[in-house]
């Protein structure tokens, strides 16, 4: 895959996230919590939608029946016991705790779209903060730019989140020649201070599978969401002519001619690639938003959590 480096330029469409980086981060951050909550609010139409848990999660506590409740959800054993209705809470009913695995390896550190690969990644992370807040809500995150995992801890609050974000953001940019490593940043969420809740891996799943097997494991006991993040040059070759391929993860460069042929195998193998990441994604029972560094992302955000809304109601949403 080509990850030589092309930051976007400062004429960002407006859908674009800020540039996350410098002395004006703080501002910058400001703004992308606002472009978040606007758009996000205003398309949902103010519904908080959220992106935790469906009706039928990991099972909770019962609780007393009330008016409403899905009786598919009555919990016969203990309404026998009790001499009262109960029902079967689940992980929805109760206070969520989410966990997002950011990989900020570096062949994040790349885009030739209206931003960079990183800076999508983190626009990503404040758009779930924003969908799984209220209510009590937690979230933490573990955060791996290759040279190993840092765990920031699972709390409440808008301050909360607003630091979470900054942390992330400040994380440095690992040195070329620095590998990723996506399994090492699954398994340090294995296990999460809590019980089930939502996991979410935000990635651009590039090289090897060999996450599929601790990705299982977080799906036994947790809901999962991975977030795609993609540039076009992860999917194709431009036609430049002769063209110097850089890998920020081994240092490695190339000089290539892309030739027709050459172009055309690399898109090939690259959706081949795309695919056995969605077939992965997919056995583990992972939800799965793509976002791409040349597409409005807030609105791909909307359109999937509206689909999965109508999923969960049997598409009458």
């Amino acid at each position: 895959m080509p990850v030589s480096s092309a930051q976007a330029g400062a004429d960002r469409p407006s859908w674009a996230p800020p540039e996350l980086e410098g002395p004006r981060l703080h501002a910058a951050l400001r703004s992308l919590e606002l472009t978040v909550r606007g758009r996000l609010d205003g398309l949902l139409q103010g519904n908080h939608l959220g992106l935790g848990p469906g009706p039928a999660p990991e099972p909770g506590e019962a609780r007393v029946y009330q008016p409403g409740d899905d009786v598919r959800r009555m919990d016969w054993a203990v309404t026998a016991r009790m001499s009262e209705p109960h029902i079967r809470q689940t992980v929805a009913d109760r206070e969520l705790e989410t966990w997002v695995a950011m990989d900020l390896s570096p062949s994040l550190d790349f885009g030739s779209a209206a931003c960079d690969k990183r800076e999508l990644a983190i626009a990503a992370l404040a758009a779930v903060t924003h969908l799984t807040s209220g209510g009590g809500n937690r979230i933490g995150a573990v955060v791996d730019n290759g040279t190993g995992p840092v765990r920031l801890p699972a709390r409440g609050g808008l301050g909360h989140s607003r630091g979470l974000l900054r942390k992330v953001a400040e994380t440095a940019r690992a040195d070329e020649g620095t590998r990723g490593d996506l399994p090492r940043l699954l398994e340090s969420l294995r296990p999460p201070p809590r019980g089930g809740g939502l996991a979410v891996v935000v990635s651009d799943f590039l090289g090897e599978l060999d996450w599929q097997r601790a990705l299982r494991g977080l799906g036994a006991r947790h809901s999962l969401l991975a977030v795609e993040v993609l540039d076009p040059r992860d999917l194709e070759l431009p036609d430049v002519g002769t063209v110097v391929l850089s890998d920020p993860e081994t240092g490695e460069q190339r000089e290539v001619r892309t030739t027709p042929v050459l172009r055309k195998e690399f898109a090939a193998a690259a959706a081949a690639h795309r695919e056995e990441v969605a077939a992965a994604l997919r056995r583990a029972g992972c939800a799965h938003l793509v976002l791409r560094t040349d597409s409005d992302w807030i609105a791909d955000v909307v359109r999937f959590v509206v689909a999965r809304k109508r999923g969960w109601s049997g598409g009458t949403a």
